[in-house]
């Protein structure tokens, strides 16, 4: 059926009722959308989202050694023991030591907010220990006695 019907040649105009009955559900959604636009519009101005900042200001990214953190990781055991000692580094890059005599140990000094403590030795007598210390506090010690003892200290919150 079409909006005007013809009769006898003329056209019929066409009724404002009947086009706001067929179509208000459209009408009701362009004025919400309308709104909503409009809403966002005024809140972007509010909370000045059109403000640019500068990453180059004045604030700096250095970090200032406020608080540094002492790690001493430790590998001990009967006298005259020689050891293969494995341990990671400050940035947490493997570091490898070949036949040193025990006992050894090394020492970490840090600002950063955590490192990662791991420490892996094997002796040549049947006894063999580790350590982890951070700022005088023991976090982790084990010892072991077997034939060519293996051990390990880890820390992961330090």
């Amino acid at each position: 059926m079409s909006i005007r019907a013809r009769s006898a040649g003329k056209m019929a105009p066409i009724s404002l009722a009947k086009s706001v009955r067929r179509g208000w559900m459209l009408l009701v959604a362009i004025v919400v959308v309308a709104a909503a636009g409009f809403s966002v519009y005024r809140l972007h101005g509010i909370f000045g989202s059109h403000n640019t900042t500068s990453a180059t200001g004045g604030i700096s990214n250095e970090i200032i050694p406020f608080n540094p953190k002492q790690v001493v990781l430790e590998v001990f055991g009967a006298p005259g023991t020689v050891a293969t000692i494995n341990y990671l580094d400050v940035n947490a890059v493997p570091q490898r030591v070949d036949d040193v005599t025990l006992p050894w140990s090394f020492t970490i000094t840090t600002t950063q907010p955590a490192v990662f403590a791991n420490v892996v030795a094997q002796g040549n007598s049947s006894s063999i220990g580790c350590r982890i210390t951070v700022n005088g506090v023991v976090k982790d010690e084990r010892t072991v006695h077997e034939v060519n003892a293996y051990t390990y200290c880890l820390d992961k919150s330090s």
